[in-house]
């Protein structure tokens, strides 16, 4: 036999007495045996996990961490152009920070609103929402079912107590109660020698307000963005304008919009006034702005008049129309080399100052010079409504309002590139193909011109003649459902908040039974969901008036020791009958 062997017997018989041989604690002796792993519990698998993901999703921790995600989400759509609503703008930054602008292209923050994380947190949330209401909904109609609480066995230990003798019959004290707190809009239930009351309940409706608040705003918002259109329209003085894709400047639209769906109306811009501040520090600071117009809905709805003014949009139908900007448009009249009219009209300038500096372009398409021969002009120009002049700035002006209107133009010609079908800006000009008319020295021309006044042309090119001054405005027609929704949303969640906040659910209770004098004990006390100074105060204000009814058996025992509970032998406690000090915490 080996040593081994001869010591596992050993000890094999050491441990039972006998001398009997048990391998198996000899091996645990010896420390042979093999280690066993600890149990361990079943696998959580598939489903498991799943019901773990629901359960944290729809716990009011996460909520409250999707809506603090969704509003951190929103901040880089206020700091950084989005394409959908200035794309020259997004261009720009690209061309300016070309790194930084291809990080961020990546990154979809020129499209904050309709990125893919925003798009899931969004989601996220509104499943969230749903999950934390729709259970709570349910435990909270249970609520509303139910009657309130029996009262405790020993009510002294409640945060809010008091208690007092009285000579008037317990049963008599307690339809009081019953009739007073009713009258105080507690739900009220009898029990045996007591009444029990519970009230708050707008609390948790409150809470339940809100959070069903926050889903009709994040559906009225989806439903904004999704069927959603917005376009531009830059309008003159007696043009019009008619509500169908053509007619637009600019538009764009949720995903899910028909512009089958355009609202059918139009409208003509009669007058533009506006006024501004003539002397003093805030000289030019605009007064007021209103376009007159007479608008009309349907094919063959009947012309009305109304004023647009800034934050007072026109409402037609589902759409409104609200008033964005101004500006003017020279009117000049081209002629061409063989005196025909080659162009007449009003074309407008964009401002780029606060005093209505405006720059832009007229270009002139069907024009013939001298020999006959097709060709094209454009004269790029400034527009000062006040002229002013100095050597730093140049041609400028120096008030908003016509007062000293001058128009700088000067002319080119050559091709203006229309017939490429590129899209191009209306109000620049791409000189590429375009050579500058020059003057005898070799400069580029430059001519300044007053209302009335010609610029002729070198070489019997052709004149242009400025005749007058036109106000332009800028429209924006937009149709956006779920904007009323959205309202309704926000109220009632400022409501519900409201109510969360400042209603606060509590519970009070009345006992009254005959002690050994054959005297009533009267007991009140009050239980809230949360801490509150008040509840004191208000359950001493229900004593005081249940105290009316069943008043102190002797107004002398009121500083006298008076159980504090129902077959209490124990501590004593002091009551004020005339005050709420004898109401105790």
């Amino acid at each position: 036999m080996s040593e081994t062997e001869t010591r596992t017997s050993e000890v094999a018989a050491t441990a039972t007495g006998d001398g009997d041989t048990d391998e198996s604690a000899a091996q645990a002796q010896l420390g042979t045996a093999p280690v066993e792993e600890p149990p361990s519990g079943p696998a959580i698998g598939l489903v498991g996990w799943l019901r773990w993901f629901w359960r944290q999703l729809t716990s009011m921790r996460v909520a409250l961490l999707l809506l603090l995600l969704l509003s951190l989400a929103s901040v880089p759509g206020s700091l950084i152009p989005q394409r959908d609503a200035s794309a020259n703008r997004v261009a720009q930054f690209m061309k300016d920070n070309p790194t930084l602008g291809e990080v961020y292209d990546r990154l979809q923050l020129f499209e904050v609103y309709s990125s893919v994380w925003f798009s899931a947190i969004y989601l996220l949330l509104f499943v969230s929402l749903i999950g934390c209401i729709v259970p709570r909904t349910w435990q909270f109609a249970g609520q509303l079912r139910a009657r309130p609480p029996k009262a405790p066995a020993r009510l002294g230990r409640m945060p809010a107590y008091t208690t007092w003798r009285t000579d008037a019959a317990p049963k008599d004290v307690l339809a009081d109660a019953n009739k007073l707190l009713r009258g105080r809009r507690f739900r009220v239930s009898d029990g045996e020698g007591s009444v029990a009351a519970e009230k708050g309940y707008l609390r948790e409706a409150g809470n339940l307000v809100f959070h069903l608040a926050l889903i009709v705003m994040l559906i009225a918002f989806a439903t904004g963005q999704l069927w959603r259109v917005e376009g531009g329209k830059l309008v003159v003085k007696g043009d019009s304008f008619t509500n169908v894709l053509p007619s637009y400047d600019d538009i764009k639209s949720g995903s899910l919009f028909d512009y089958g769906d355009l609202d059918s109306f139009g409208f003509t811009l009669d007058d533009f006034h506006s006024a501004f501040e003539p002397t003093g520090p805030q000289r030019g600071t605009p007064r007021e702005f209103s376009a007159k117009v007479t608008y009309w809905e349907g094919a063959d709805g009947p012309e009305k008049k109304a004023s647009i003014e800034v934050n007072r949009p026109l409402t037609v139908g589902d759409s409104k129309v609200y008033l964005l900007g101004h500006g003017y448009a020279p009117v000049v009249t081209v002629r061409d080399g063989q005196g025909d009219i080659a162009f007449r009209g009003p074309v407008p300038f964009l401002p780029q100052d606060a005093n209505i500096t405006s720059q832009g372009v007229v270009k002139v398409t069907d024009y013939r010079d001298a020999k006959g021969k097709k060709d094209q002009l454009a004269f790029v120009g400034i527009f000062t409504p006040t002229f002013g002049l100095d050597e730093v700035r140049g041609p400028h002006s120096t008030f908003p309002d016509l007062n000293y209107p001058a128009l700088f133009l000067s002319p080119y010609r050559g091709d203006l590139g229309m017939e490429t079908g590129l899209p191009q800006n209306v109000y620049q000009l791409n000189d590429k193909a375009m050579e500058p008319f020059t003057t005898k020295d070799g400069d580029i021309l430059r001519e300044s011109l007053r209302p009335g006044e010609t610029m002729k042309l070198p070489g019997g090119a052709g004149t242009l003649k400025f005749e007058r001054v036109e106000r332009w405005a800028t429209f924006q027609i937009s149709k956006k459902p779920g904007t009323t929704w959205a309202l309704v949303g926000a109220i009632a969640a400022v409501v519900g908040l409201a109510g969360s906040l400042f209603l606060q659910r509590r519970r009070v209770w009345v006992r009254a039974r005959t002690d050994e004098d054959g005297r009533t004990v009267v007991e009140m006390a009050a239980l809230g969901r949360s801490e509150s100074a008040k509840l004191p105060e208000e359950l001493g204000a229900l004593a005081e008036q249940l105290r009316t009814t069943a008043p102190l058996a002797d107004p002398c025992e009121a500083d006298d020791d008076v159980p504090a509970g129902s077959g209490d032998t124990g501590p004593k406690r002091k009551n004020d009958s005339d005050t709420h000090e004898g109401v105790e915490k």
